[in-house]
């Protein structure tokens, strides 16, 4: 169906404004920033003027849109919502006034998210970064309905809206309470186990070996075939080496962390380590594995199975523990090892261990299928605004 609204050029709906405030050192300002690809305004931070050294700075008003220079080409664009009103942004940022006796400024917000927009945008320069100017903006067309019907739009669209939002938010929750179903079964396992006489209860360190030498450890040829486990290769949702690399020995041979097949690696970084980046190692080429620095390598003895001591490390209270003795700045936060020497474990006899991991695999195997099934429908869900917004600019909704 063809577009039955006029296209007309932003400049009839909307004026380049320019607002300055000189900044004074001793009040506090709200600052706002554009989240990219076209997923609006949010607020940046509250900062006391003596720490701004830019005197002047532009200030936001509610309903104008705003647009960045350089990030205009990756979505760098938005409306300024009633909350970010009186916000102040740099003079890297254009903001336009927007006529509401001609346009909606939801009407608007909702336009600059479709490709229609970003292909206008996406046309000025050669390179994802070049700068665009407020005359490339007041250039940029829009098809432009009467001002009752935009507000029809605009009401159809914020109901959707809402109702994926909503539902977001019901299979988000649906999903961490099956989440919690694993760590509620292992929790009850522990508390009934302080009264069996037949576990054993101690440090790490008396059940198995941290971060071993490596020091005649293996006989390899730099050319030999090894897996190789960068941090983003261990899957935080399962908890399995996902997506391992092969490199000859030679590559990997110094600055990396070594482990041997069953050993149990556990990032020891933030945000990893929360996350429940730990992983058991498994079908390594050679027997042998290297790896991001950030792992400690714990090696199961006779007495623990890998897949027990796998459950510990990722349980919420083991890794809620670990939190505690990060050491370090912020952002780049460590476990030491001394948490790993001094955590006391319960270790039930081997036979135990196998009964409780089948058990705790099959309900993880129905946590892991409602993830699943989360995640196809969440992917449908974030389909439908795209959709309906090509349906309302084209003038079929």
């Amino acid at each position: 169906m063809n577009n039955p609204w006029p296209k007309v050029k932003l400049s009839e709906v909307i004026t380049h404004r320019k607002e300055f405030v000189y900044i004074d050192d001793f009040s506090t300002y709200k600052r706002c920033r554009l989240q990219l690809h076209a997923k609006g305004i949010v607020l940046r931070d509250l900062v006391i003027g003596s720490e701004l050294k830019t005197k002047e700075q532009q200030i936001c008003r509610s309903g104008d849109f705003l647009v960045a220079e350089i990030d205009a080409k990756v979505g760098g664009y938005g409306i300024v919502s009633d909350e970010l009103d009186g916000a102040i942004v740099s003079s890297h940022y254009f903001l336009f006034e927007v006529n509401q006796d001609r346009i909606d400024h939801n009407f608007l917000g909702y336009f600059v998210r479709t490709p229609d927009f970003f292909d206008q945008v996406s046309a000025r320069g050669t390179t994802n970064y070049a700068a665009i100017r407020p005359s490339h903006v007041l250039d940029y067309q829009i098809p432009l309905p009467p001002l009752r019907e935009q507000q029809r739009i605009v009401a159809k669209i914020d109901e959707l809206a809402a109702k994926i939002e909503e539902a977001r938010y019901l299979r988000h929750q649906a999903t961490e309470e099956a989440e919690a179903l694993t760590h509620s079964f292992i929790n009850q396992i522990l508390t009934k186990a302080a009264n069996i006489a037949s576990w054993e209860y101690g440090p790490i360190p008396m059940f198995a070996n941290v971060n071993p030498s490596r020091t005649g450890q293996f006989d390899l040829t730099p050319e030999d075939p090894v897996s190789f486990v960068p941090m983003k290769a261990v899957d935080d949702v399962t908890g399995k080496i996902s997506w391992p690399e092969v490199r000859p020995f030679r590559e990997v041979a110094k600055g990396y962390t070594w482990f041997k097949e069953g050993d149990v690696i556990f990032a020891r970084i933030t945000p990893c380590m929360q996350n429940g980046k730990a992983a058991i190692a498994r079908n390594l080429v050679s027997g042998n594995g290297f790896g991001s620095t950030e792992f400690h390598v714990i090696r199961p003895g006779p007495k623990l199975l890998a897949e027990w001591l796998h459950s510990l490390v990722r349980h919420k209270a083991f890794r809620e523990d670990a939190s505690k003795t990060f050491k370090g700045t912020a952002g780049q936060q460590r476990v030491p090892q001394s948490f790993l020497d001094q955590r006391v474990i319960p270790v039930p006899p081997l036979a135990e261990q196998r009964q409780i991991i089948a058990e705790i695999d099959a309900l993880r195997g129905k946590v892991d299928e409602l993830k699943r099934m989360q995640a196809a429908t969440l992917a449908e869900l974030n389909s439908f605004l795209p959709s309906t917004l090509d349906k309302a600019f084209k003038g079929e909704l």
